[in-house]
């Protein structure tokens, strides 16, 4: 394997396809909490990023030692997206329901930080097909491999940050009563993720 221009292109191109169903997610994060702070978008990117970084390296490692493991988790991975994104996403259509009937309630859903076991299964869920990274980088060695996902971390946080901030705007235009829409956004990812692995 060569580093060359070719090399980091590929890594470029590959991070930004990667990073589809999290800028996705994010942007739904934005929807729903179009009052979230600075330090709340970078905390929102970042957690996608480090996900993505993690994932190919860990199927680029699966590649190279477990390969029945890596060939099991590719046929689980898309059902496991599916069933936690479309956890998240119908809970957040019920507090979205919630915030209608009663909008003291949503005013101060809408102020509370987004919880942290939330962003990490959206994280887990949104990089689980990174995994399948690992066999478009099989044939790299370990500098290459992790070159390679700290591109790909670096594309997500760039498009995440962009996608938290566009649905924040959103938000705001449509007077933060997004939160239903948020969480069908985060169903039809899980399902956009399902279908394509049948693809």
């Amino acid at each position: 394997m060569e580093w060359n221009a070719l090399f980091f292109l590929n890594s470029a191109l590959l991070g930004a396809a990667l990073a589809m169903d999290a800028f996705s997610v994010s942007m739904a994060n934005g929807l729903a909490r179009s009052s979230m702070t600075g330090r709340e978008e970078w905390l929102i990117a970042g957690t996608f990023s480090f996900f993505q970084f993690l994932m190919p390296l860990a199927g680029w490692l699966m590649v190279h030692t477990l390969m029945e493991v890596f060939d099991f988790l590719t046929g689980v991975i898309p059902w496991a997206a599916l069933a936690l994104l479309g956890f998240l996403g119908v809970r957040m259509i019920r507090e979205g329901i919630a915030e209608r009937k009663n909008p003291s309630r949503g005013s101060r859903e809408e102020q509370r930080p987004l919880s942290r076991v939330v962003l990490l299964t959206q994280g887990l869920a949104t990089s689980m097909d990174a995994l399948s990274a690992g066999l478009a980088t099989g044939e790299y060695g370990p500098a290459a491999a992790i070159v390679s996902s700290v591109i790909i971390a670096l594309v997500t946080l760039g498009l995440c940050l962009f996608g938290v901030r566009l649905g924040r705007r959103a938000g705001e235009a449509f007077s933060g009563r997004t939160t239903v829409l948020g969480g069908c956004v985060l169903i039809v990812i899980g399902l956009e993720i399902l279908i394509k692995s049948f693809l």
